[in-house]
């Protein structure tokens, strides 16, 4: 047989074929095989997968491929989270509907993903804006509103006055909106909020039981959710608020400070800031500046610190003839604590920072190791760290735990206006999630608005509320807002006139339990709990690290709300999570214009012992950067489906997986990406020479010589190492082990081959092969595996049974240790004797040097470990 270079683009889309004619990655969901579900996380169709795709998409198809050739039953479905902002932002820069774009993306979206001949189960895919999966987002939405899970309030958020819409906080941009420039404001709108606030100890103490989910995610999980233990104190006002309040409550998780108390800080929209507005122009002007800063922490921790002193004075809780002012400050949220702070400067920056504006004491009550407490003082920076309290009366000598537990029993003990100064009291930094978005692209919000009857939900039988197909984008505004009829209905109640919600959820609802929808996507309610409950949890989830905060935790938050609401039955959604590296890429500029160029329109070459590149069409020189993340914006992006239509599939698999641990960022490289075409080829080359010098189902023979059995050994012994890499996702270890064993093949190829005990092995070996590349490169081995003329397919077949005994040695290597040293290394039968290894050792020329024909005064031996000649 004549070996020709393998041609992966007639290969490849051949066997993609094939497979979907078989139908061989569909998934029965009665299938009696033990289950496993592997997910990565479903993509935005922008229009083009891009590398990023690539590696997370292969990874998961791995572990697919490999868990089904072990004997499960694989779950490993495809979706599209396709509503948002980008397909109404094309409706207004490009006069499309945003349904159509987004479906013709997903159109393109789908070939390319077909094209790495992926083993998905396309039969269950779905776009969470198709109409079926929205209606039972609608569904859920309801029974969630039924079962006390969501409800409505006014609320602070980014409002974009250009684009006319709630931004979410990842949208403002140094306080501008993303889209428009414009600056954004902080405006009070009426919305709906799931009750995930509950949920918070639950979700944090469950961190604990994801011992599959990286530790950087829980902790940062972990983080989000806040818990903080700490104090509520009553500081009485010297006269009464204008609300008529007696005291100003705060919350506090450092009580230890409060003898470095400085003064007290409201936030703009506490009560009593509000009151005092209501007749002082300059505080209104102050906190018309504050909701210029937008609602994120980053935007509120990098504004500048600034205050209002409202004349207000309140007793410090510890010493009533101690009074303390009363600010509004900038930086303090409403919804956290109380709305209100006591401020200690020399051991909060933010304090600090503000307290150094205003011309505020800072005093140290913590005294940090081996400093003088006669001179130790805070400048501009505060002192956050471990110490002993100091300058605080009581406490002074105690560690920050025993001041802590001091100051509040005594505030407890101490009472203002019949109630205790201090009380003991959990809080957490995870607000409610406010999901209404003023826009037209996303799931309509199942709700009816009555004059009398109040907000009611829609009835069911009238699910799904459909988005209409008639608007127009030609102004700012939510579309539904002008719709001349689709907001028009009756009350379900009373049967008067109403109003449909024209707010969409948040499109991180969509996502939020699409993972629970795949279990049986054409089920007419959201979920059969049967098929969710043998699902669940997915096994194995696999996407990026920007997502383990949000998306992550609203997903565990809906998981215990569908539970609730008899949907499923369990709490956590993903058992397994892995979270891959980014790809990455040189950057080139071109010289006389510092514009970004595209790796395609650049020739490097080798010039004087280093790189030199230019552009392919004027040869001016270009500047070779930095390597960084792949992006549009720095052209620095290597298109999948050239590299699929030069290289093949497999090529591009077999690079983003062999090149570095998959947690890590890879550098994508012409060189590289060349390696792994030529590995191919070479496996190709490989398998056609065991072909034609060796015969299929040749029978085992009764006995192998060396040569044979070595080849036999490495051959179980690979096999049981790539299974482990790819149980644990060490996708570059199994690729390292994968080369090494195919030089070993190719070497045993060339031996002699005129005994059946070799060729038994040769072709055993390259079966073996073939199974162990077969997740990675699926399409070349599938066309080895007919070369080597195997009628099933290799998708189908089942993993080889590992022999345990070709795993054992035959021999050990002992170091040899003189007087306690190790001076050389013993080869011998691994079931020899004592006697027979202290006989061997004396025969080693390092110990006959040693003893310079003496003998020992002793040798010890270790079985199986080692062995020390005392001399």
């Amino acid at each position: 047989m004549a070996t020709e270079r393998y041609n992966a683009r007639a290969t490849e889309t051949r066997w993609q074929k094939k497979w979907d004619e078989q139908e061989v990655f569909k998934t029965d969901n009665d299938d009696p095989r033990d289950k496993y579900y592997v997910l990565e996380m479903f993509p935005y169709p922008s229009g083009r997968i891009h590398m990023g795709h690539v590696r997370n998409y292969a990874m998961g198809d791995v572990v697919a491929r490999f868990k089904r050739a072990t004997g499960h039953n694989v779950l490993h479905p495809m979706g599209w989270d396709a509503f948002g902002m980008p397909a109404e932002n094309a409706a207004m820069e490009k006069g499309v509907h945003p349904k159509g774009w987004t479906y013709d993306n997903i159109a393109t979206m789908r070939g390319q993903l077909k094209s790495m001949g992926l083993s998905l189960d396309w039969s269950r895919e779905f776009a969470t804006c198709d109409e079926d999966y929205y209606a039972q987002q609608q569904r859920l939405f309801i029974d969630f509103l039924k079962a006390g899970l969501i409800y409505r309030k006014n609320a602070k958020v980014n409002w974009d006055p250009v684009d006319m819409t709630v931004l979410a906080n990842e949208q403002v941009i140094d306080g501008k909106g993303w889209r428009s420039g414009a600056p954004v404001e902080q405006k009070e709108l009426t919305q709906w909020f799931f009750k995930i606030s509950e949920f918070s100890e639950d979700l944090l103490e469950s961190l604990d039981t994801l011992d599959r989910w990286p530790e950087k995610v829980r902790l940062m999980q972990k983080n989000w959710i806040g818990r903080s233990e700490g104090l509520k104190v009553l500081f009485e006002f010297t006269e009464a608020a204008p609300t008529g309040d007696t005291t100003l409550e705060i919350f506090t998780t450092r009580p230890d400070t409060l003898y470095g108390a400085s003064f007290m800080g409201l936030s703009p929209d506490h009560p009593i800031t509000q009151k005092l507005a209501e007749n002082n122009e300059d505080l209104q002007a102050f906190i018309a500046e504050c909701r210029r800063i937008g609602t994120t922490e980053e935007a509120i921790e990098t504004a500048e610190k600034l205050g209002f002193d409202t004349g207000l004075r309140v007793k410090h809780p510890l010493d009533p003839s101690w009074e303390l002012p009363v600010y509004v400050a900038n930086f303090i949220l409403m919804d956290y604590g109380t709305g209100a702070i006591f401020a200690c400067p020399a051991h909060d920056q933010r304090d600090l920072d503000f307290a150094r504006k205003y011309g505020l004491p800072a005093k140290a009550v913590v005294l940090p190791d081996g400093e003088d407490p006669t001179s130790f003082e805070v400048t501009d920076e505060a002192y956050t760290g471990e110490g002993t309290i100091f300058n605080s009366d009581f406490m002074d000598g105690m560690s920050i735990a025993d001041a802590k537990a001091a100051v509040s029993d005594r505030l407890e003990q101490q009472k203002v206006g019949g109630k205790p100064q201090g009380t003991r009291e959990i809080n957490y930094r995870l607000r409610d999630w406010g999901i209404s978005r003023q826009r037209y692209w996303g799931c309509p919000i199942p709700v009816i608005h009555c004059d009398d009857c109040g907000p009611q939900p829609a009835p069911i039988e009238s699910l799904p509320i459909k988005l209409p197909e008639d608007v127009s984008f030609d102004r700012p505004g939510n579309p539904l807002d002008r719709h001349p009829t689709w907001r028009n209905v009756k009350c379900p109640c009373c049967g008067k006139d109403a109003k449909r919600e024209t707010d969409t959820m948040d499109t991180f609802v969509d996502s939020s339990w699409y993972f629970a929808r795949f279990t049986d996507p054409k089920n007419t309610n959201p979920t059969d709990p049967a098929a969710a409950n043998a699902w669940l949890p997915v096994d194995q989830y696999i996407g990026g690290i920007e997502h383990a905060i949000l998306h992550l935790l609203y997903s565990r938050f809906f998981t215990r709300a569908m539970q609730i609401t008899h949907h499923l039955d369990l709490k956590e959604p993903f058992k397994g999570l892995f979270t891959q590296g980014m790809v990455n890429h040189e950057t080139y500029k071109a010289s006389s214009d510092n514009r970004w160029v595209s790796p395609a329109d650049i020739k490097i070459e080798e010039v004087d012992g280093g790189r030199k590149a230019t552009l392919l069409d004027t040869g001016e020189d270009v500047i070779i950067g930095s390597v960084e993340k792949m992006s549009k914006s720095k052209k620095n992006v290597v298109d999948p489906t050239d590299i699929i239509d030069t290289y093949g599939a497999d090529t591009a698999r077999w690079f983003v997986l062999s090149d570095s641990p998959p947690e890590r960022d890879i550098i994508w490289t012409e060189e590289g990406v060349l390696g792994a075409w030529r590995h191919v080829q070479r496996v190709w080359r490989v398998i056609n020479e065991i072909a034609e010098k060796t015969d299929a189902g040749i029978d085992e023979p009764a006995n192998f010589g060396e040569p044979a059995l070595a080849l036999r050994r490495m051959t179980h012994k690979t096999l049981a190492g790539v299974r482990k890499d790819f149980d644990s996702l060490g996708f570059n270890r199994a690729v390292a082990k994968i080369y090494e064993f195919l030089n070993a093949i190719s070497k045993a190829s060339q031996a002699d081959l005129s005994g059946t005990d070799m060729v038994f092995a040769l072709r055993e070996s390259a079966d073996f092969l073939l199974h162990m590349m077969a997740p990675i490169t699926p399409h070349l081995a599938e066309e080895c595996w007919s070369v080597l003329g195997h009628d099933e397919l290799l998708s189908q077949s089942a993993w080889p049974t590992l022999i345990e005994d070709l795993l054992v040695e035959d021999t050990i290597t002992l170091p040899i240790q003189i007087n306690g040293k190790k001076k050389g290394d013993l080869t011998i039968a691994r079931d020899s004797s004592k006697e027979d290894v202290e006989a061997a050792t004396l025969a080693h020329e390092v110990v006959q040097r040693a003893l310079e024909g003496k003998a020992p005064r002793k040798i010890i031996v270790v079985p199986q470990r080692i062995v020390n000649v005392v001399v």
